[in-house]
């Protein structure tokens, strides 16, 4: 099926002519009825009448309607799927030139610039696009997750994308879900998405929002209920009577947000709201597609009747009653009423005064977004009132840059101090050439972002990073401080009345300058050429394959405390430039973790010769003294993005092991599929026994096998030895890949013979 500017008619057809035979088969199967998420993965099952179905046990092997690659991630996949041998894709895929881009000045400027500096990058992914059967998205198109929104999500369907807040597209009724890009090669090579079958964790929404309170109120909420890992291994599904009043877009940014809990995806169930957007876009045909099999694209109504019998856990909401939040600093789990957040902040001594506001994200930046937003800029003009401290405004795509410029928002935002960036992701993966402060002075920032580490926005340790609706960011831009409260306080002598939003234009979208290129029909004159001196891109040799040996004796390369995310492990920002050149970028590996046995970041003992080094000096020195390595992580080691290169890199350098007390889910399977060993301790209490010149061993790998401890022993300087146990979640399968060096390799050796 060649590629196009949106999800043809044909395959959604293709995905509801089995949909009624599938639920059936899941109840018969299941003895019961069925949520929604059941549903849409029954139906994507590649064999429905055989495969296990037990929650947080079996893996199962699934069938995605499609693939979506942002630019940073899709190097390193293509790279890889490049070594298949295959002429094209198996699966709808499609590539988008979002992450690239960095906020210097403003949006044409910056634009200008990105494609002058990623000339090369960019012309591999349009040429690779094209000699493969993938639609190109070229770069000021928009944020990944709007373009996909706008174009190819649909109710009932199952995509996988290269990126954590793949799913955003659950806001029409998708199962879509975060990957690496390993897992997005098995899908486009025609293998099985590999998974193992998610716990359900349900969450009842009654009431409805009312004034300053908005959809990233509802996820803010969820986050500090579940917790950063609280979702791992689980699909977030909202129900309710108070899910049917949110907008689609809103439905967006509260499933996008969900990657923050370590869920496996979230969805909403398909209602008006859904079919109001579609036909919004363009999409007439699947809204009345979806009208006529509705009643699967909900959960059966037994499931609201008696939740706790449905779900693995329930949370309750009540929207009315739900008030605005701002989540941070450091962490997005770590929640505040807006009422409280000033003395919070007092208290733990982070600045209250607001150094930056910024608006946009893939979160927040859809057209609903930007009409609550700039309802208070209006407001604010009228009475004179301007931004006290600088504030960035970032469209989701060139299709909502387009309508809300001919509508005046733009205008609304720019007459406050608004400046306005491209169409892109921006600040809120570190892409920002941030220069309007003294980098070693503590600092805040206030945005309708979802990920707020530390260094995540600007690179700065000493930025405190809060993430709230677009409505607050305006609200604090003005104010100009975090003790200010809209619901309470006046901004100079102003009360500001709430905001007030129009969920799609009542003119129509405008889609502005098409971004789409389309692979041509003859692609057998094109060739896809990686430069042997390149810096940017490196093509990829395989990973060796296991020894048969057990690992005996692996030194410690780093033992990391407290939260350690894919940021931490493998940093974006600057390094966004080498994401297609395994070598290069393994330069940053580990430089963001806290050191345990000093407290000091990105550096430690080489366990060669004793000196102090940085940590990819020291993964680079063992590698090419041929010393395989291991390295110990604390609890939901890899949390937050999809990269691979935080599990590429470690691979590249050595490792075969990496212990921790628990891993997110992402990362994990990024572990598996590059061929390192993810070992979770039995006893957590074993990370600290671990000592910066221990040497650990991992036994009987012989006999690795599904739910079966892994014997392992640490052997001290002066000889002592402490034996301990660990546990891990490879399946059959998954074993072959360690086995193989890599799951790349499995699909190598089957596709030449």
């Amino acid at each position: 099926m060649a590629e196009t500017a949106s999800t043809p008619v044909s395959l959604v057809e293709q995905v509801y002519d089995r949909l009624r035979e599938r639920v059936a088969l899941g109840r018969e199967r299941l003895g019961r009825p069925l949520t929604l998420a059941e549903k849409i993965l029954i139906n994507h099952l590649r064999d429905a009448h055989s495969q296990e179905m037990e929650r947080g046990r079996s893996y199962a092997d699934f069938d995605p309607d499609r693939v979506a690659m942002q630019d940073a991630t899709a190097q390193m996949a293509l790279l890889q799927f490049m070594t298949a041998g295959l002429p094209e894709v198996a699966v709808p895929t499609t590539v988008h030139c979002d992450h690239l881009i960095q906020a210097k000045v403003e949006a044409n400027i910056d634009l200008k610039f990105a494609l002058d500096v990623n000339s090369e990058v960019y012309d591999f992914l349009r040429s690779v696009s094209a000699k493969y059967k993938i639609g190109f998205w070229k770069p000021g198109s928009g944020i990944i997750h709007q373009v996909v929104l706008e174009n190819y999500a649909f109710p009932g369907g199952m995509m996988i994308g290269t990126d954590s807040h793949t799913p955003n597209a659950g806001g029409l009724g998708m199962v879509a879900i975060g990957v690496g890009g390993a897992d997005a090669v098995d899908v486009m090579t025609g293998f099985p998405f590999n998974v193992r079958w998610p716990k359900l964790i349900g969450v009842h929404l009654t009431g409805s929002l009312s004034g300053w309170s908005a959809p990233k109120d509802v996820i803010l909420k969820v986050a500090e209920v579940l917790t950063v890992k609280g979702g791992t291994g689980a699909i977030v599904e909202y129900f309710g009577p108070g899910a049917d009043t949110i907008t689609a877009t809103g439905k967006g940014t509260i499933c996008n947000m969900g990657a923050e809990i370590g869920a496996t995806t979230s969805l909403f169930p398909y209602d008006e709201n859904m079919a109001a957007y579609l036909k919004a876009t363009r999409r007439e045909e699947i809204a009345d597609l979806a009208n006529g099999i509705a009643q699967h694209l909900r959960s059966d109504p037994e499931i609201e009747l008696d939740p706790e019998r449905f779900f693995d856990q329930v949370i309750e909401i009540d929207l009315s009653t739900l008030e605005p939040l701002i989540n941070g600093p450091d962490s997005p789990d770590l929640a505040h009423q807006v009422s409280d957040v000033g003395a919070w902040a007092r208290e733990n001594g982070v600045p209250t005064n607001v150094s930056s506001a910024l608006v946009g994200s893939c979160t927040n930046s859809s057209y609903e977004d930007i009409t609550r937003a700039a309802s208070i800029a209006r407001q604010a003009s009228a009475n004179g009132l301007r931004a006290k401290t600088q504030l960035l405004i970032t469209p989701g795509s060139e299709q909502v840059r387009a309508t809300i410029e001919r509508d005046g928002l733009l205008a609304d935002l720019e007459a406050i101090g608004g400046t306005v960036l491209a169409n892109a992701c921006g600040p809120c993966i570190g892409q920002w050439d941030r220069t309007d402060l003294d980098p070693s002075k503590v600092n805040t920032i206030v945005n309708s972002y979802n990920r707020n580490f530390p260094k995540r926005n600007d690179g700065n340790a000493n930025t405190k990073a809060f993430v709230t609706s677009p409505d607050m960011v305006i609200a604090y831009a003005l104010s100009g401080t975090l003790e200010f409260n809209p619901l309470t306080d006046e901004v100079d002598g102003v009360r500001l009345e709430p905001p007030v939003g129009e969920d799609l234009p009542a003119q129509g979208f405008d889609p502005g300058e098409s971004g789409f290129v389309a692979p041509p029909d003859n692609t057998s004159n094109i060739n896809v050429v990686v430069a042997p001196d390149s810096e940017r891109l490196q093509l990829l040799e395989p990973f060796p394959g296991w020894d048969d040996e057990d690992y005996i004796d692996l030194p410690v390369l780093m033992k990391a405390k407290g939260k350690c995310t894919t940021d931490h492990i493998s940093a974006a920002g600057k390094w966004l430039r080498y994401r297609g050149h395994l070598e290069n970028i393994s330069g940053n590996l580990f430089l963001g973790v806290i050191n345990a046995f000093t407290g000091a970041a990105g550096e430690g003992k080489d366990p060669l010769d004793g000196e102090t080094r940085s940590f990819p000096d020291i993964a680079k020195h063992l590698s090419e003294a041929g010393q395989r390595w291991c390295a110990v992580g604390d609890e939901n080691y890899g949390e937050g993005s999809s990269r691979e290169h935080a599990a590429m890199e470690p691979r590249y350098r050595g490792a075969v092991v990496i212990f921790a007390r628990s891993f997110a889910r992402i990362h994990e399977a990024n572990l598996k599929k590059q061929g390192i060993l993810p070992l979770t301790f039995s006893d957590p209490v074993t990370y600290d026994q671990i000592g910066e010149d221990d040497r650990i061993s991992v036994l009987g790998l012989a006999d690795l096998s599904p739910d079966t401890p892994v014997r392992c022993r640490i052997t001290k300087p002066d000889g002592a030895t402490v034996d301990f146990e660990t546990v891990h979640t490879f399946s059959p399968e998954q074993i072959e890949w360690f086995r193989a060096g890599s799951a790349l390799n499995i699909i190598r050796a089957k596709q030449t013979g």
